[in-house]
């Protein structure tokens, strides 16, 4: 684990807070695979917590992908990392839901023998599933189309 990737991600985040006059601290936990940053919720109204997530997640998923984008810019591959920021439980609670329609994707498509598209994921939404299917030597994913209509197949191999 890298104490420095971990502190340069808070470090950023509660700039960013900062700026947009948003009262909030950042707490860092790095499980293995990904910083996960989250946003303590404590100074914030209810409107502020959902208005930082967004429609659908749109606005926390935007402000990840800045995240991303800047944190690891000019970086080598080796010295990347994923960030994933979380406020009020949304992370985990999406992942749960992302991981039970996997799940049901993959069961449909073993018994139908058909590939299924899945509409509506963000690009991190889109690897969660991946990543929870990778396993499954009988089935495959990818992605089909361009942003915003772009869509993840899963298929058996």
């Amino acid at each position: 684990m890298s104490d420095r990737k971990l502190e340069r991600g808070q470090q950023w985040l509660e700039t960013f807070m900062k700026l947009a006059n948003i009262p909030a601290r950042v707490e860092g936990l790095y499980d293995g695979e990904c910083y996960w940053l989250t946003i303590e919720p404590a100074n914030l109204t209810s409107e502020g917590v959902s208005t930082l997530i967004g429609e659908g997640g749109r606005s926390i998923d935007a402000i990840q992908y800045l995240a991303n984008s800047i944190l690891n810019m000019g970086r080598s591959e080796e010295d990347q990392a994923a960030y994933t920021l979380e406020l009020a439980g949304y992370r985990h609670q999406r992942q749960t839901e992302l991981r039970s329609k996997a799940e049901e994707v993959a069961e449909r498509v073993r018994t139908t023998g058909e590939e299924i598209e899945i509409a509506g994921l963000s690009a991190a939404e889109r690897r969660q599933i991946h990543t929870f299917l990778k396993d499954c030597e009988d089935l495959e994913t990818y992605s089909r189309g361009q942003e915003p209509d772009r869509r993840l197949v899963v298929r058996r191999r």
